[in-house]
């Protein structure tokens, strides 16, 4: 390659959905409209579990983790998308660029070490309910966790160093409305044969790899579940996993969906499309399903805004004796 072909660059273009004018305004009210739900939604379920003690289990520990990382995952791209619809401007800078990878990759991967783990904890409340308490205790639950944390800052801090050996050609447009791994490689000039390497072995081994614990774990599961004699004991302990199971099966077959389809269609615009499901719309749904099928947040919910309605009155007459 001509060093002339190259340049000394320091602004991307995100390109988007659609470069019509007339359907900005229609994208902009969509994802803000998705992206508050998934905000609000998420923290709802984090204030309903810290503030009802009979919620302090492991399972809702993990639970109140990966609303915490949907909330952060779908903050990295969508606020940005809304600022460049909002000023007419498509630009992003480089360092904005690999900051927003490394953030995505932190908590995409983040988000299914946390679906493993919350499929161990289904594993063995339905397979060894006698000794769950011991089994999955306060320091497991913290340690899982903390690992899983650990694992992937390392994981999304090798990748994006590994983006900053690249170079790129004067061809600097994102087919995407964020800065996706796979797009920015093929933007690049220089060679990417170590960093696609890289990148398809750390999917094996972090998305593959937590994908087979938690089939492992619910063909257990299903077996245990299969053991049990009376229909209403089989319905108590199918409910205890229905909805982490709905979460994983949108999640993983979203995602599968989108590399399925850019591979089949070889089309940017439709991958971008695509992702939307798994960045955006599979954050959003999660409250709905853990709360809509769960008894117990079903209750705690009730619980948290029935204290904040009594609060107001309580403050109203305060003012009033002051």
């Amino acid at each position: 390659m001509e060093p002339s072909n190259e340049t000394q660059f320091s602004k991307f273009l995100l390109l988007g959905f659609s470069e019509e004018p007339g359907m900005q305004p229609l994208i902009f009210g969509l994802f803000l409209s998705m992206y508050l739900i998934t905000v609000f939604g998420n923290l709802l379920i984090i204030l309903a579990i810290s503030t009802d003690p009979n919620l302090h289990t492991p399972m809702y520990f993990f639970l109140a983790n990966l609303s915490f990382v949907d909330i952060c995952f779908t903050s990295t791209t969508i606020p940005k998308m809304l600022v460049n619809i909002r000023t007419q401007s498509k630009v992003i800078t480089y360092a904005g660029c690999i900051t927003q990878i490394y953030f995505l990759i932190l908590f995409a991967v983040m988000d299914v070490f946390l679906l493993s783990v919350m499929a161990y904890d289904r594993f063995v409340a339905i397979r060894h309910p006698l000794h769950y308490t011991i089994i999955v205790n306060p320091r497991l639950c913290g340690l899982l966790v903390l690992v899983s944390w650990i694992m992937c800052v390392l994981h999304s801090l090798l990748q994006s160093l590994m983006m900053l050996r690249l170079s790129f050609c004067t061809h600097l447009h994102i087919p995407h409305f964020f800065c996706e791994l796979n797009q920015m490689l093929q933007l690049a000039c220089s060679d990417t044969f170590l960093n696609n390497v890289v990148m398809y072995l750390a999917a094996v081994l972090l998305a593959g790899g937590p994908f087979i614990g938690i089939l492992y774990s619910y063909a257990k599961i299903v077996s245990s579940i299969c053991g049990i004699s009376s229909a209403q004991g089989k319905c108590k302990a199918f409910s205890t996993c229905a909805s982490h199971l709905s979460v994983v099966s949108l999640f993983y077959c979203t995602m599968l969906g989108v590399y399925l389809s850019s591979a089949a269609t070889h089309s940017s615009r439709s991958s971008a499309t695509a992702s939307v499901m798994y960045t955006v719309v599979t954050p959003m749904l999660n409250p709905f399903i853990y709360s809509l099928r769960n008894k117990d947040m079903k209750r705690a919910l009730k619980a948290f805004f029935g204290k904040e309605t009594l609060t107001w009155p309580i403050v109203i007459r305060l003012k009033k004796c002051l």
